[in-house]
């Protein structure tokens, strides 16, 4: 679980609204690896991604929110 500046979380609340958009924003490899856990696992963790990349998809240089963005919709549309 990533370490967030301002946050004192439980896996309980380890995907929580705040944590998703430190996670996309200034996470490695292995906390986006744990975001795709959570987004396959948790349709509620699958659509607070979608909710939080709205904020940013405005802003062609986003590059991660748009990723994050396009996954959860390509798993929406995937058999």
């Amino acid at each position: 679980m990533m370490r967030h500046r301002h946050l004192n979380l439980t896996p309980e609340t380890e995907f929580c609204l705040p944590a998703i958009d430190d996670i996309i924003c200034y996470g490695g490899w292995a906390d986006w690896a744990e975001l795709r856990i959570g987004v396959l696992r948790d349709q509620i963790v699958r659509d607070d991604v979608e909710h939080m990349c709205g904020f940013y998809l405005s802003d062609p240089y986003a590059h991660r929110y748009h990723f994050w963005n396009n996954y959860v919709q390509n798993l929406k549309t995937s058999p």
